[in-house]
């Protein structure tokens, strides 16, 4: 199949795309490039530098599906730019689905976020609460899942709320809580816990990109999953990273108390099963860092790089 990927050059992106060759596909991957491209080159890999935004332009010819990756990710580089985070987390989101509907494609993958329920205090939340969101990021999302949901009669249409996404990727991200954590103890010895209590959901990267992999390959499986297999204390992660990686636990107060807890028993019961945990992606951080495979780099800490560098 001809598969379009947006968002092709980012932490998920750089990991899914390789899966998708692998698998026998057909690859366009659309991206502005923002942060580098770190795909390998290959004979069914296309990789277009371009803006999501410029929708009328991305070609939907004999695209079969089409995974929505691009986003302004995560809530304090969404709040950078509300307008921009608006533009592209939402309009070009609505305006793609359109077209792919003018266009033919039968087959559509959303990838939201699990913190479009805003704050919850059920222990168990579910895909049936309703959506409360808090942030820019977290309300673009919201937007964009109504509209793809309307087009379920013209496609099959799979939206993912994940988790905080852990572990390596060629493009990697330095700026969420394990890998954020694992690196301190790396590099200093010392990890900072703001608080220490929040609670995060959390998923491995291997396991969403094998999801998006699993959606593909299934088009029964339709409507909303949540993505998230554990809900862990940003103390306990830090715990978890000093029992591979010995580092001093240095916790301070903190004034955002927000914790988010997701269960995705709904997806469990389609038949998809995680293969590895937050342990696993602490691990494997470790074990690259060692390696200097593994470096510190300012590209992999996004709201840092789109302020130094004027993206937004």
């Amino acid at each position: 199949m001809k598969v379009l990927v947006t968002g092709a050059c980012g932490y998920k992106g750089s990991v899914l795309v390789p899966k998708l060759l692998n698998e026998g596909h057909d690859v366009v991957g659309i991206d502005t490039q923002w942060f580098g491209n770190f795909l390998p080159e290959h004979p069914r890999l296309s990789v277009i530098k371009q803006d999501v935004r410029d929708t009328a332009n991305i070609d939907l010819t004999d695209v079969d599906v089409i995974i929505h990756l691009a986003s302004i990710a995560n809530d304090p580089c969404g709040d950078l730019n509300p307008k921009l985070t608006w533009e592209v987390s939402a309009l070009a989101t609505m305006q793609l689905a359109d077209r792919a509907r003018r266009a033919g494609v039968k087959h559509f993958i959303y990838a939201s976020s699990g913190s479009v329920y805003g704050l919850k205090d059920e222990l168990q939340v579910t895909e049936d609460l309703t959506l409360e969101p808090i942030s820019e990021y977290n309300k673009t999302k919201m937007v964009a899942e109504r509209v793809i949901l309307s087009y379920q009669n013209d496609m099959t249409v799979q939206v993912v709320r994940p988790a905080t996404v852990c572990g390596l990727s060629p493009r990697m991200r330095l700026d969420v809580s394990v890998n954020m954590l694992a690196m301190q103890a790396l590099e200093n010895g010392k990890i900072t816990v703001f608080g220490g209590k929040q609670t995060r959901p959390n998923i491995h990267i291997d396991d969403i990109t094998d999801l998006y992999i699993f959606l593909v390959n299934n088009t029964d499986v339709t409507g909303v999953y949540n993505a998230g297999f554990e809900n862990i204390s940003i103390l306990d992660i830090a715990n978890m990273v000093v029992a591979t990686t010995p580092a001093e636990i240095i916790t301070t107060p903190s004034n955002d108390p927000r914790s988010y807890r997701i269960n995705s028993d709904r997806l469990l019961n389609t038949g998809f099963k995680p293969k590895k945990c937050v342990q696993d992606a602490i691990n494997e951080i470790g074990d690259a860092y060692r390696s200097n495979a593994l470096v510190n780099a300012t590209h992999f800490h996004n709201l840092k790089w789109m302020q130094e560098n004027q993206l937004a």
